[in-house]
């Protein structure tokens, strides 16, 4: 029997495997990762395009068609494209983020002769009926308008036009891009982004041989297009710091979105700034949540992250506070800021911040989708998997003398943009 009055022996985490995928090359060309683990007759597909031609001109081009590709082909209605899926017990998803769009597929592998089917006159066939993007228009003005009823929605609106401007990033939607919406756009940008080119595959789960054959001869035989296209590029100059507030009179909390341009997941510091970013704000026992939450109870929460996109890097420090003490917690963050660039963060509050960071990576890994995401966040990042072994070595050796010379390097509170919706 255990003796449950005794708490258990702490073991430090000496080594983390991963489940590294197979490469292999469809007959037309089309990039298949396969992470094959499981015990389970599953597997989940994802096909990954890169958002093209952005045009500010038509800033909902991709999501658009994103959202409006599984609702009806040539043969197909949205409706028998739902129930020939879900007749199966299969899940189709479509995904879109600022740098890709995706369709993924979770089905039994018994099933795959039945949905593999759909899923292709999906990406090769989608039509765009009228009434489902006038459907879709409808719908997205009037959550629009809803959320721009929220601070925080305008906060990290505002927060990200002045960091990217006007590029796909930045770009802050308005109702009227909705009306701007027509059939022939989405027709236009689906031929140039949904097509082999433009297609990477990551296929994990129990995918054996018969699984890869029968996705090679839905998506690697027949499907073939020559229509150019430009992959989205950008730059952005590093911020010079700035004030940017919306006054909202009535409100009762102030929402506050502070940060500046960074590093990209590619740069030699990524994972140490990751690393300092935990301490100051991105966990629930960070100094930010101990200060501004656990002491003053300005808030109900306040973290920070170190975000990596293709173009860009950022840092940012967000939370929804009382109006009252708004200013008050500005201060407190550049406090917190300040004593990181200042004083060596203490051994004990170190070795916390290491294990529990190892923890959490450790504890991602829980199946071969977990594994196939690992995989997929450094492969859309240009990167290999000694990425991995790089972020678990500076996880587990960082000082805090190093620590501090990075805050220094990196964070310079009069340059973060300081974006507050509120009321003064």
């Amino acid at each position: 029997m255990i003796n449950r009055t005794i708490a258990p022996e702490f073991r430090s985490i000496e080594e983390i495997s991963l489940l590294q995928p197979t490469h292999r090359l469809l007959d037309n060309g089309i990039k298949l990762y396969v992470v094959d683990a499981g015990e389970q007759e599953l597997v989940r597909l994802e096909f990954i395009f890169n958002n093209v031609n952005w045009d500010v001109s038509r800033p909902l081009q991709a999501y658009a068609t994103n959202a409006l590709i599984i609702d009806g082909t040539s043969t197909l209605s949205s409706y028998q494209i739902s129930e020939s899926i879900d007749s199966y017990g299969a899940f189709i998803q479509p995904e879109y983020s600022f740098d890709y769009s995706s369709l993924t597929l979770y089905t039994l592998s018994k099933h795959l002769d039945n949905v593999l089917p759909v899923v292709r006159e999906v990406l090769t066939d989608a039509i765009f009926p009228q009434e489902e993007l006038d459907t879709l228009i409808r719908t997205q003005k009037q959550k629009l308008t809803v959320s721009l009823e929220k601070n925080d929605v305008i906060t990290r609106r505002v927060f990200n036009h002045s960091l990217f401007g006007d590029s796909i990033y930045g770009y802050s939607i308005e109702a009227e891009d909705y009306d701007r919406i027509d059939r022939d756009q989405l027709l236009d940008y689906y031929k140039k982004a949904y097509q082999p080119e433009n297609c990477v595959i990551i296929a994990s789960g129990k995918v054996d041989e018969l699984t890869i054959s029968k996705i090679n001869r839905q998506f690697g035989t027949g499907w073939s297009t020559s229509i150019e296209f430009q992959k989205n590029v950008f730059s952005f100059p590093q911020t010079k710091g700035g004030v940017f507030f919306t006054e909202k009179p009535d409100s009762l909390q102030s929402a506050i979105r502070i940060g500046q341009i960074s590093v990209v997941r590619s740069h030699p510091d990524f994972p140490a700034l990751q690393f300092l970013n935990t301490v100051l704000g991105g966990y629930f026992g960070s100094r930010l949540m101990a200060n501004i939450r656990e002491d003053k109870g300005y808030t109900y929460g306040i973290g920070s992250a170190q975000v990596s996109l293709q173009n860009a890097g950022y840092f940012l420090i967000a939370s929804e506070v009382g109006s009252d003490v708004c200013s008050s917690t500005l201060t407190e963050i550049e406090k917190e800021i300040s004593l990181l660039k200042t004083t060596l963060i203490p051994q004990e509050e170190l070795e916390l911040v290491r294990n529990y960071m190892l923890g959490s990576f450790l504890g991602s890994l829980e199946n071969a989708f977990s594994h196939a995401e690992k995989f997929k966040s450094i492969f859309l990042s240009n990167l290999d998997y000694d990425y991995y072994s790089r972020y678990i070595q500076v996880i587990k050796s960082i000082s805090s003398d190093e620590l501090l010379q990075l805050a220094n390097k990196y964070w310079n509170f009069d340059g973060f943009n300081k974006v507050i919706t509120g009321k003064k």
